[in-house]
């Protein structure tokens, strides 16, 4: 039997948030128990006694990330003040463009890619929460007249597409310049303006 604490849950919520940063380094994909007890501190048997086995704990690593998911998106829902599509878009882009937010944001691309493949093992139905997530955010971010009229939901789904691609692109190159120039670009198109964005170190004298 593995040790007896004065109150488990406290000791499964160390353990947790320490296996969710070892995760954060390391990635999902690969993960096994025997190193990730003793990079945390403890043991295979008592991540067995708190979580159930390897599926209970990845599915508590999943739940961990979306909390960090949900932090971020309620900042920017405000369905009393709505800032308007773009304008949150643009919010959220300067979030995910980060480069401390990258290790999270690979977590978050593992998990969803793996829910893809693997439809009924710990990561079941983590994508679409995710992508029901962020539609409900963007959705709160619309004024009314637009949230609820028939190009409202397209407008967001395009929205959420152009985030979640240029977020693939930058993850596989860390080309921020390029791929935010790009998003700037799309958002642009969807507010029904093509603003342009000049680079600082571009000349633009003929």
């Amino acid at each position: 039997m593995p040790p007896k604490t004065a109150n488990p849950s406290a000791r499964r919520t160390h353990l947790l948030e320490a296996a969710y940063r070892y995760a954060l380094t390391h990635g999902l994909t690969d993960l096994s128990l025997r190193p990730l007890a003793e990079a945390i501190g403890s043991s295979t048997r008592v991540l067995m006694f708190l979580f159930g086995n390897k599926d209970g704990l990845v599915r508590a690593l999943l739940e961990r990330a979306r909390t960090d998911e949900l932090e971020l998106l309620a900042r920017f829902r405000r369905s009393d003040r709505p800032v308007g599509l773009v304008p949150a878009a643009h919010q959220v882009w300067t979030w995910l463009a980060a480069d401390e937010h990258r290790p999270l944001l690979r977590l978050w691309t593992e998990a969803y890619a793996r829910s893809l493949v693997e439809p009924d093992g710990p990561w079941a139905g983590f994508a679409r929460t995710t992508v029901d997530d962020w539609l409900d955010v963007l959705a709160a971010c619309q004024p009314q007249p637009e949230r609820d009229g028939e190009d409202g939901a397209t407008r967001r789904t395009l929205t959420l597409a152009v985030l979640r691609g240029a977020l693939l692109d930058l993850l596989a190159t860390d080309d921020e310049r390029r791929v935010t120039t790009a998003v700037h670009r799309q958002l642009a198109y969807l507010d029904g303006e093509d603003r342009t964005t000049t680079a600082p170190d571009h000349d633009p004298t003929p």
